[in-house]
């Protein structure tokens, strides 16, 4: 079940599967892979991004783009207002807090919060 409004950058970039919930305002910035395993919900204001600019100003200017895929492991639950920064992924069983910034991999069965996000317990 996908909650409206849903905005995504392409569509065609993101794979889901069973029993999957993504609630209002969802965010899915798929110039990259997203791959989202089963029975995994997701709050609501939760962005997911692929893409990355350089930090090389001329390379920027130049509209230089380039992505990193991201994958959601089963049985995830990703709390209200989450941000998921390219490259990531998200083990199997884990949450993440409210208003997390996701910058590193999360191991399985772990609770992650803050910004930057960081494992404080195993589930």
């Amino acid at each position: 079940m996908v909650e409206q409004p849903l905005f995504c950058t392409y569509g065609y970039n993101v794979t889901v599967g069973d029993n999957f919930f993504l609630n209002v305002n969802g965010k899915l910035m798929d110039s990259g892979k997203i791959t989202i395993g089963d029975n995994v919900f997701i709050a609501p204001n939760v962005c997911i991004i692929t893409e990355e600019h350089s930090m090389n100003l001329e390379e920027r200017i130049a509209g230089l783009e380039y992505t990193r895929p991201v994958t959601i492991g089963d049985g995830v639950w990703i709390c209200t207002g989450a941000l998921i920064l390219p490259g990531v992924t998200i083990g199997d069983g884990s949450v993440i807090g409210a208003g997390s910034v996701v910058t590193k991999d999360i191991p399985p069965r772990s609770l992650a919060v803050g910004n930057p996000c960081k494992v404080i317990r195993r589930l």
